[in-house]
């Protein structure tokens, strides 16, 4: 089978001939890995089984002194956080689209590298992302505090904001739905440590309704849906799975019961993560970052699970902690 039918069958609820896997890193860590190997193409020297696609949060413009500007017009600075930033000011400081002219949708950079990429690596299953698709698109713009307000203050203009944002990320998914994709990848964080951000009444009131039209195009077409929202989000799970989710990233087991829940919803939903970056990762010896991998696999011998660090890892995590969960991935194959 090639990567990208193991991933498939995965996805069906099916036990695969093995658990894929698909690991993602922050520039540091990143040049941790380059540095040990001596080579830049990691996904393919790791093996990885998703190739994304797309753009991901847009396109950033270097504004100088560790800040850039991405498409929408917000601000990050990246003085400390290298990957993504901290936002800086805001691009609506009323509760108004009034004036406020959104990007390009079609800008053939979200688009321009699929053929090569898809050809370069042709067994992957294929993933078209979209990064801070609405609610963290909504912050960036507003303000995190100013839009928790919005919700209570100015409704009607909230889901004036999240219906512009669906419509632009409509128009980017009917045209990488073009393509010969799998999934479309919606990136969203709305969990905390222990809860959602806004509450189940505002998520049900505010982004349910936007998320089911996203999705529905997507299933429409006979595509996947997966989904990334960090935190505690599992009570929303029977909600998503119902408007047509099919895969849940990043599964932190900081948060949840990532055993229970694989029993739980396996044949329904499938997760992509699994292992600590908040305490295995960066804290657990070599051994330890073993044993929790081969428990995962083990966990996802019968189907519904992609394995993975929960997150991006970070630049804390000792070189030999990388190798151990790559090492320990790769030799069911071998």
């Amino acid at each position: 089978m090639t990567k990208r039918e193991v991933i498939k069958q995965v996805l069906a609820g099916a036990a695969p001939p093995y658990v894929p896997w698909s690991f993602r890193f922050t520039q540091e860590a990143k040049a941790k890995l380059i540095a040990h190997y001596g080579q830049d193409d990691l996904p393919n020297l790791l093996g990885d089984h998703i190739l994304e696609l797309g753009s991901d949060i847009g396109f950033f413009e270097d504004l100088g002194n560790d800040c850039v500007r991405d498409v929408f017009g917000v601000v990050w600075d990246r003085s400390v956080d290298k990957d993504i930033g901290n936002v800086r000011g805001r691009v609506l400081p009323e509760p108004s689209l009034t004036g406020y002219e959104f990007p390009d949708p079609l800008d053939p950079r979200f688009f321009a590298d699929i053929p090569a990429r898809t050809q370069r690596y042709p067994d992957r299953f294929r993933l078209f992302c979209l990064g801070f698709s609405l609610y963290e698109r909504a912050w960036t713009m507003r303000g995190m505090e100013t839009l928790m307000m919005d919700f209570y203050d100015h409704p009607r203009f909230v889901h004036e904001l999240f219906n512009a944002i669906a419509e632009y990320n409509l128009v980017q998914v009917r045209a990488a739905l073009k393509h010969d994709i799998d999934a479309v990848y919606f990136g969203d964080d709305w969990g905390q440590q222990q809860g959602l951000q806004m509450g189940y009444g505002m998520w049900k009131e505010f982004i349910f309704p936007v998320l089911k039209r996203l999705y529905g195009v997507v299933r429409e077409s006979g595509k996947f849906v997966f989904i990334h929202s960090c935190g505690d989000v599992d009570e929303l799970f029977d909600d998503l799975v119902a408007i047509g989710l099919n895969c849940f990233n990043p599964f932190q087991p900081e948060v949840m019961d990532t055993a229970a829940l694989l029993q739980q919803y396996r044949g329904r939903l499938s997760y992509w993560g699994g292992l600590s970056t908040q305490r295995t990762l960066p804290y657990g010896t070599a051994e330890d970052v073993r044993r929790e991998t081969r428990r995962l696999i083990d966990l996802g011998r019968a189907g519904s699970f992609i394995l993975s660090p929960a997150h991006s890892v970070e630049g804390d995590v000792p070189l030999e902690n990388m190798l151990a969960f790559i090492e320990v991935a790769q030799a069911q194959v071998r």
